[in-house]
């Protein structure tokens, strides 16, 4: 009996530690401030007023908010392809797939480069 406890609590802790894992990585990568990172998902709101975009990762639940300026480049791009078009912020919308390169800052993501990537029947 004491044996059958003790190989179920064992494998709760694990469970637990692998489960806590997987959440760990969803989370952006806000504690590498200062530090240039790639976040990759679908526009789920945009602010042109306040200069932003909330992007929600791909395949998970996480949103980052990215603060873009007049110095940060747009492009697109179809997918597979090595043509890159130059963009500017009114041609993202909401639910467009886009690729940011960017510096986190009390997290929020700081865009340098913003990239739609665009379907091969667009």
């Amino acid at each position: 009996m004491a044996r059958n406890l003790f190989t179920v609590l064992c494998a709760a802790v694990i469970a637990f530690s692998l489960s806590t894992a997987v959440f760990a990585q969803e989370a952006p990568a806000q504690a590498k401030t200062g530090k240039e990172t790639r976040w990759e998902g679908n526009v789920v709101r945009s602010s042109p007023d306040q200069s932003t975009l909330t992007v929600r990762k791909l395949g998970g639940t996480a949103e980052a908010t990215i603060h873009y300026d007049s110095s940060t480049h747009w492009v697109s791009q179809e997918h597979g392809s090595k043509k890159v078009n130059d963009i500017d912020a009114s041609q993202v919308k909401d639910g467009d797939r886009v690729i940011v390169r960017g510096i986190w800052d009390k997290g929020v993501l700081h865009a340098t480069l913003i990239s739609k990537r665009l379907s091969h029947s667009q």
